[in-house]
């Protein structure tokens, strides 16, 4: 059976990693009605969901609501429910929040449909423009704050050491 889960007040969502630099992974955090769920995701993933919450967010007024400076990390233990594969957003102004919808990645057949048996788990989230401000802004930090790049070649380095190519 998959894993579904909507909430439509949100208490805190976000985004952390788990790793050194180099070998981190990332999770999307979620808390709404004393549930906790974690979604495994790629730092591309974090990356898109943000770009599309700071386009939304220029084409509405200032957010009025902050969540607590500190309250963007990862609560422990973080044991994702899925695999995050398609990431489905949107606006709804009936209520002033963003939708986002966080569907499980799921076998897809030679022309990259889903599978006919394909039970993907999904969660479906809203969340004020506050939320989504604080998430944007968390995301940036949580992204750059990876491996440093080279300045000869711009190749991430590792924390162990980093054969350049231009330098041999």
């Amino acid at each position: 059976m998959s894993v579904f889960h909507e909430f439509d007040d949100v208490d805190k969502f976000t985004v952390g990693t788990v790793g050194r630099p180099g070998d981190r992974t990332f999770f999307l955090q979620i808390r709404a009605e004393g549930t906790r769920i974690a979604v495994k995701c790629e730092k591309q993933q974090a990356a898109a969901i943000s770009q599309y919450l700071t386009k939304v967010l220029s084409d509405l007024p200032p957010a009025e609501d902050r969540p607590i400076a500190g309250a963007m990390e990862l609560a422990p233990p973080v044991d994702p429910v899925f695999v995050l594969g398609p990431i489905g957003l949107g606006y709804d102004r009936s209520n002033d929040k963003v939708l986002l919808q966080l569907e499980e990645v799921g076998d897809v057949d030679e022309h990259g449909e889903p599978g006919e048996d394909d039970d993907r788990g999904h969660v479906r989230i809203y969340i004020t423009r506050g939320q989504a401000d604080a998430f944007v802004k968390h995301a940036a930090q949580v992204i750059e704050s990876g491996r440093a790049e080279c300045t000869w070649c711009g190749n991430p380095m590792d924390p162990d050491g980093h054969a350049c190519p231009r330098m041999n």
